[in-house]
Formats: C-alpha cells, structure tokens, sequence
C-alpha cells in the first residue's frame, strides 16, 4: 500500500470481538496496545500493563482477526532489563500471542536490541516521538519535536532504527513538520498518532474513535458517540428487567415432562 500510496488504517483494540468486527469493516492493521492498562484495566498509565495480559489479548485479536496484520506492544520494562530477558519476552508475543511485528517505544540507543530482534526474526515497529511509557519522566505525555533539534532528534531515531531493521515507523504526538521530515527520511511505511496527515497509515485507540473516552486526546476525533449508546442500552435493559419484558425465547420442558412433574409427590403435597 505504501508503494501504490494508498493510505491504511489501523486501530489499537483489546479483544477477539471487537477486532472480529474490525477486519469485516476493513481495517488493515491491529495493534494490541499497551493503552489497554487505561481503557481495560482502567489504571491512569499505560505502565502498569501486565504482561501476561498483553500476550493474551494480542492472541485474541488474532483469534479474532487471523487474515490481519497484528502489532504487540511489548509494555513498559519488558525489554529494558537485558537482551535477553527483551529476546524471551518477544518470543512469547510471537509465540503465544500470535503477532506478525513487535512495537518498542525507542529511540537510537535501541538499535543494538532492534537489529538483534530482527536477526533472530522479529519484525519490529519502532514507535518514536512521544513515549507514552516515558511519561513519568517527562511529567506526563507531551508532544514531541516542536523545536528543530527535537525535529531532528525524532528523524535521527527513525532513521537509525529502520537501518537496524524496523520494518515499520510508528510516530506519535508531533508536529506535521516531523512527519514530512520522517517520511522523507525512512523507506518503510510511517504510521502517525496524532502526527498530521503525511504518514502513509493512521492509528487511533478504538475507544476514541467510538466516543467511550471521557477526556480523549486532543488529535482524536470520535466517528460516533457509542458510550451514549451504551447507557442507553443499559437503561433500557433496567427498565425491561423492571416490568417483567425481558425478551428472547425461554427454555421449555421435554414433551411429557410436565406430566411427570404434576404426578409427584412433591407436586401433591
């Protein structure tokens, strides 16, 4: 797609159903974000991902949709420690998660692990710009290279990590400037964030774009306001489980079984 110049959407969702319905809607990448600590397990920061609990919900959303390209996030300390503690943690992502790339949050400093990964073949999405799992260093997430060294230290990263064998760039939370400067700067296809509208794919966290984020990020922009719908839902359910209209079929006994029951001596007392 990046070699016709034909844009592709991804979106980071949680679980075999909602990705089910994703690939049927066309969707051409899955990432199993690391955002999943917020929207799921309803932590403030995406650093208490457990780990455990990102291989599994990366399997589901291949289970969910196998014909789709699945991006893990490797979460916050899972390949900061050592090589090879980083080597085993992608290995179960790849094996037990089922994913087609690893996504690192990484900078230059990287590149040593990236090229390791990638020679013992892990296809790796470097994501650049903001680091959402640096935020407790940083104060909170901020918005990256709004000055031209920071401009130019978010293209170093790009470039020194795709000649180590990222095969994909994901860059968040930049100015448009960046991204010009990224994509022409990279050969492999650059995913955006809040990251203007150069990139050859576009990402958002499918909470945000159904409307179920109370405070969504400024650069996220809903396509229906599905968390009104859900309420909706669920006050109606309150109020069929109120007055006895619950709907569906019930369950009825085998023919002759009524009967029996009648004839009792339980029934006769």
């Amino acid at each position: 797609m990046k070699r016709k110049g034909e844009p592709f959407a991804c979106l980071a969702c949680y679980d075999a159903t909602t990705a089910r319905w994703l690939e049927r809607a066309g969707v051409h990448v899955f990432l199993a974000g690391d955002s999943a600590a917020q929207v799921i397990l309803g932590h403030d920061r995406t650093i208490d991902m457990p780990i455990d609990f990102a291989i599994e919900i990366t399997a589901a959303i291949k289970r969910g949709a196998p014909r789709t390209l699945v991006m893990a996030d490797m979460p916050f300390m899972s390949y900061h420690t050592s090589v090879e503690s980083a080597m085993q943690n992608a290995a179960k992502f790849m094996t037990q998660g089922c994913a087609d790339v690893i996504k690192l949050e990484a900078d230059e400093t990287f590149a040593p692990l990236v090229d390791r990964m990638t020679r013992a073949g892990i296809p790796i999405c470097a994501h650049v710009g903001c680091k959402p799992q640096a935020s407790s260093v940083t104060g909170g997430p901020m918005a990256a290279g709004r000055t031209v060294s920071q401009l130019e230290q978010v293209v170093r990263d790009a470039k020194v990590l795709e000649a180590a064998g990222a095969v994909l760039i994901l860059v968040e939370a930049v100015p448009q400037e960046v991204t010009k400067a990224v994509m022409q700067e990279v050969s492999v296809p650059v995913i955006g964030i809040g990251a203007g509208t150069a990139c050859d794919g576009q990402i958002l966290v499918v909470n945000d774009l159904l409307g179920l984020t109370d405070q969504p990020p400024r650069f996220a922009q809903a396509v229906d306001s599905f968390g009104l719908r859900l309420k909706a839902a669920g006050q109606l359910w309150v109020e069929r489980v109120r007055d006895g209209s619950i709907g569906g079929q019930l369950y009825t006994m085998r023919d002759g079984e009524q009967e029996k029951m009648q004839s009792t001596p339980h029934n006769n007392r």
